[in-house]
């Protein structure tokens, strides 16, 4: 049996987030936990910063003739012609000049700053000094800035740069260019440089010398069970510092860290964590799968004591080869939203001309179809991998509003054969769901056919998390190649499994809003099924990020089109609950962006798309 968690490396203040990172998934177990300390640099910086201010009716006027005027006039011509004193003229000039909107030498000319505030109806204030704070972090190798000075604190902690060779190179400051000084302000979130709003930092200048400041953090070292992967985490509380994480993975994968040394954890601890965690996992489902055995027992004796009046509803029943076939297919006919298949293998025996129909008749009624296959640890170690033609053809099945309605992928490492048909009917045993030879001779298999509502959930959230997971990680690789195919397949994945608003959230976080049409389509085919109520709080999530969305982009008739089919489809079912979402602020942006006319009122709008 593995360690309990007294007895492996784990911090006594680490503990509570332990069990709280443990009970995220069934497949997570944490091998170690320990706090280190590592070194900051501070360094106070003052930056000066020119806002807007609305200009009166002579600068306009001589800023507007400066830019339009040829050849550009000087003050004394621009007096006469307004018939004014010049000295009111080389007044304002002057002020202008200081601000950096005319050019410092007659005729007048606008600088490309004052031409920039001019567009904007306004003018320069002479800038005003604000002192904030640079912070060099070793371990993001990034420079962020914040209003307010961290706090020197002393903290009694092994320095993390004991054990990994961490840079301490201090960029200075006083070197960057302005322009780089700038980006890192607004990735910061202070909202000192706004260019689009007129308010820019001008300059700055480095206040003191740089000073250390020590931060606590935390490292985990967690195996999952399910992708049979040990992976790294840096933490500052809650929340995972994902670059330092991902360096620290490298490290180790290249050889160059000792969890022994960092945590006291050896590789053959490691190893016989794994193999006890992974057996217990095996025991856990080998254990379900009894459960529902003796449960079938149980169902063929009452039957027998019964006779006809005996119904096996909420039950399991075994079902023997020829019952098999024709289980599966009146399972997958009642499907109204969502089939989880797990086999083995996929081979075009089973996955003939008649079953592609099958599939892309059920897409053509809302169903989800999600497949996962493979049995070796490794994808390349595959003796029977599926043919590339057949996986294209799958995948070529789609929803009728256009996206793929089938996802198979490889999970792998798996003997389960198993079949869940909108979480209330499980199939699961010997049989190769997807990969028998088709010669429906009894071969003496046997199946359960499950419908006791809490074995089905069992099976269901295994299965399902598997899924997730490896969402999760086509929706990484998506954003790190910025691959808009691999994205949709995520989305999707998601919509199958009812986590409409995880993909919204992700596609807020990372700003990828030409992803929401998509967003869009899948939600569409959540309410049509009726899995996903007009309700929910993501499409008030959704609505809000149409302030973001230029009425330029590239995907707006896509955008249009989704919101006027998904206000339609909650309206035939709720059109009191389609017109709380059409607030002030929403109708305001639906006239911006053209998805309704300004002819439209929102009863309007909603009863042409029901």
């Amino acid at each position: 049996m593995f360690l309990a968690s007294s007895a492996k490396p784990i911090d006594e203040n680490l503990k509570k987030l332990v069990d709280e990172i443990e009970a995220q998934s069934p497949s997570l177990s944490v091998l170690a936990a320990r706090e280190f300390r590592y070194s900051l640099r501070q360094t106070p910086v003052e930056v000066n910063i020119k806002e807007p201010r609305q200009f009166n009716v002579l600068e306009e006027f001589i800023i507007r003739a400066a830019i339009e005027f040829q050849p550009p006039p000087t003050e004394d011509e621009l007096a006469s012609v307004l018939g004014l004193d010049s000295v009111f003229i080389k007044t304002t000039t002057t002020t202008l000049r200081s601000l950096q909107t005319l050019s410092p030498t007659s005729p007048l000319t606008v600088t490309a700053e004052g031409r920039s505030f001019y567009e904007k109806g306004s003018v320069p204030q002479p800038p005003y000094p604000i002192q904030i704070y640079a912070i060099t972090d070793p371990l993001s190798n990034k420079i962020t800035f914040q209003s307010e000075s961290l706090n020197e604190t002393t903290i009694t902690l092994p320095d993390l740069a004991d054990f990994i060779t961490i840079d301490h190179t201090i960029a200075d400051i006083a070197s960057l260019p302005l322009e780089e000084i700038q980006k890192s302000i607004q990735a910061s979130g202070l909202a000192l440089h706004v260019p689009e709003e007129g308010k820019i930092v001008t300059s700055y200048r480095v206040l003191t010398s740089t000073q250390k400041i020590w931060r606590k953090i935390s490292l985990f070292v967690i195996f999952d069970a399910l992708e049979d992967k040990l992976s790294i985490q840096i933490r500052n509380g809650k929340q995972i510092l994902e670059s330092a994480s991902n360096w620290l993975e490298l490290l180790h994968t290249e050889g160059k860290i000792s969890l022994q040394a960092l945590c006291e954890l050896s590789t053959e601890t490691i190893n016989f964590e794994r193999e006890a965690i992974l057996k217990q996992k095996n025991t856990e489902i080998e254990a379900r799968l009894e459960k529902i055995r003796q449960k079938a027992l149980e169902a063929a004796t009452k039957a027998t004591s019964d006779g006809d009046n005996y119904k096996a509803l909420g039950e399991a029943v075994q079902l023997r080869d020829g019952q098999i076939s024709l289980a599966f297919s009146e399972v997958l006919n009642s499907a109204k939203n969502q089939i989880l298949i797990y086999s083995p293998w996929v081979n075009q025996a089973v996955v003939n001309e008649k079953f592609i129909t099958l599939l892309q008749e059920l897409a053509n009624r809302g169903v989800w179809i999600l497949i996962g296959h493979g049995i070796a640890r490794r994808q390349e170690d595959e003796d029977k991998p599926i043919p590339p033609e057949l996986e294209k053809k799958l995948r070529a099945i789609k929803t009728p509003n256009g996206l793929p309605s089938v996802q198979v992928f490889w999970l792998g490492d798996s003997h389960v054969k198993e079949v869940i048909v909108d979480k209330k009917i499980h199939l699961c045993g010997s049989h190769n769901w997807l990969s028998y030879r088709g010669d429906y001779l009894p071969r003496g298999e046997s199946v359960y056919k499950v419908t006791i509502p809490h074995q089905v959930q069992e099976a269901y959230q295994f299965l399902a998390n598997r899924f997730q997971n490896h969402a999760e990680k086509l929706w990484g690789n998506a954003l790190e190649n910025r691959d808009s195919q691999l994205a949709v397949e995520s989305l999707c994945v998601w919509g199958a499994l009812n986590m409409e608003d995880i993909a919204l959230k992700e596609i807020q976080k990372n700003n990828w809003l030409e992803l929401l049409p998509v967003w869009l389509n899948v939600a569409l085919q959540g309410l049509k099924s009726k899995n996903l109520p007009g309700e929910s709080a993501s499409f008030q999530a959704a609505l809000s990020l149409l302030s973001q969305v230029s009425i330029e982009e590239a995907f707006i008739e896509e955008l249009q089109q989704g919101w006027r089919k998904v206000i339609g489809a909650i309206a035939i079912n709720n059109p009191k609950t389609a017109l709380n979402l059409l607030s002030d602020e929403v109708w305001a942006q639906f006239i911006r962006l053209n998805i309704a006319q300004k002819s439209d009122s929102p009863d309007k709008f909603i009863s042409q798309h029901t």
